[in-house]
């Protein structure tokens, strides 16, 4: 064991930093939370409900933000560049000041693909063409002119993913999940409306998703037609309009939409690619950080004192997410009691 208390630095303040920093502080250490925006949370705190069993968002994020209220917590902390010594690592902020740490951990998440680069889908060029990102905002707020009261929605899958184009040939995982879950949502929310989803394969992996699958088309009579979006218009008057073909009648399909949902796919955070490269620390070709090794060190990295948690080495699930945040502590932890 070393004979002083090291300092960890945890980027990024989403669930994968926050439970991470938890178990850290459990073990007897005091992590120090780094956070680029002005409030923690990450992508679940402007979530609204979470897959599959429709738990509200807050209901996970609470517990976290209690277990980390008395962890040294920097927001508004921008992060200029990383610089590698012998055995640390000297973290460079914006404001000039700086932080030298024995370990270092990335739980610095992902960021959803650009829609406006699939131009062919409409986003940012017809009104009623949103984002994942967008809809999840209007269950929280109930504020977006764009959703008012629609008679016909879509939901496109993997805008982005999947995708050679996009420069992103990987599956996001969470997308289809997602959409499910948004398209009940809509339903709930607006019972005459007609629900479609446009996907070229359902990946439900995860426990129960199956299950919400089948109520979705069961209980809630959305419909799932499997197939690329060919093209998406803007009729006279405002509405959409998509062209696609049902992949699975061989007949082209074309419907009017008063709302096009995109289910953006999930991207390496640039930022954490930017400083992963400053301290030699590998990309791996999907863009994200490359673990030591995929199967039994998913945490570690190829450099001593960096380990990573969540969504920075690919798309992750919440219960994954939380998990890995688990064991990135212990790695950590071991990582200082077996120094020499």
């Amino acid at each position: 064991m070393i004979n002083r208390q090291p300092v960890i630095a945890v980027i990024g303040a989403g669930i994968a930093g926050l439970e991470a920093a938890s178990q850290l502080a459990a073990l007897g250490y005091k992590p120090i939370l780094i956070e680029k925006a002005p409030v923690v949370g990450g992508h679940v705190a402007e979530w609204n409900r979470l897959f599959p069993d429709m738990t509200p968002a807050e209901d996970v994020l609470q517990p976290l933000l209690a277990r980390t209220a008395n962890i040294r917590t920097l927001l508004n902390a921008e992060i200029s560049s990383i610089n590698r010594l012998k055995d640390e690592y000297n973290l460079l902020f914006s404001d000039g000041s700086s932080l030298l740490c024995q370990a270092v951990l990335f739980a610095t998440g992902f960021h959803l693909f650009d829609a406006s680069k699939k131009e062919e889908y409409g986003y940012g060029i017809y009104d009623r063409v949103i984002t994942n990102r967008d809809l999840e905002q209007w269950f929280n707020s109930r504020q977006d002119a764009r959703v008012d009261k629609p008679r016909a929605v879509g939901f496109v899958h993997c805008v982005g993913s999947r995708d050679l184009k996009a420069g992103n040939p990987q599956c996001s995982k969470v997308c289809c999940i997602t959409a499910i879950k948004q398209a009940i949502e809509m339903k709930e929310e607006f019972p005459d409306a007609e629900v479609y989803c446009f996907y070229m394969d359902l990946r439900l992996f995860g426990k129960k998703y199956e299950d919400f699958y089948i109520k979705a088309q069961r209980d809630c009579g959305i419909h799932f037609i499997r197939g690329r979006v060919s093209e998406v218009g803007e009729a006279i008057d405002g509405r959409v309009v998509v062209k696609a073909e049902d992949t699975l009648s061989g007949k082209p399909v074309k419907v009017t939409l008063d709302l096009l949902v995109l289910m953006a796919g999930i991207v390496c955070n640039p930022d954490a690619q930017h400083y992963a490269r400053e301290i030699g620390v590998a990309v791996d070709e999907d863009g994200f950080l490359k673990s030591r090794n995929n199967l039994a060190a998913i945490t570690d990295s190829s450099r001593p004192g960096v380990f990573f948690a969540g969504a920075c080495t690919g798309a992750k699930t919440v219960p994954e997410t939380l998990a890995e945040a688990r064991s990135a502590a212990l790695a950590i932890h071991h990582y200082f009691n077996t120094r020499k």
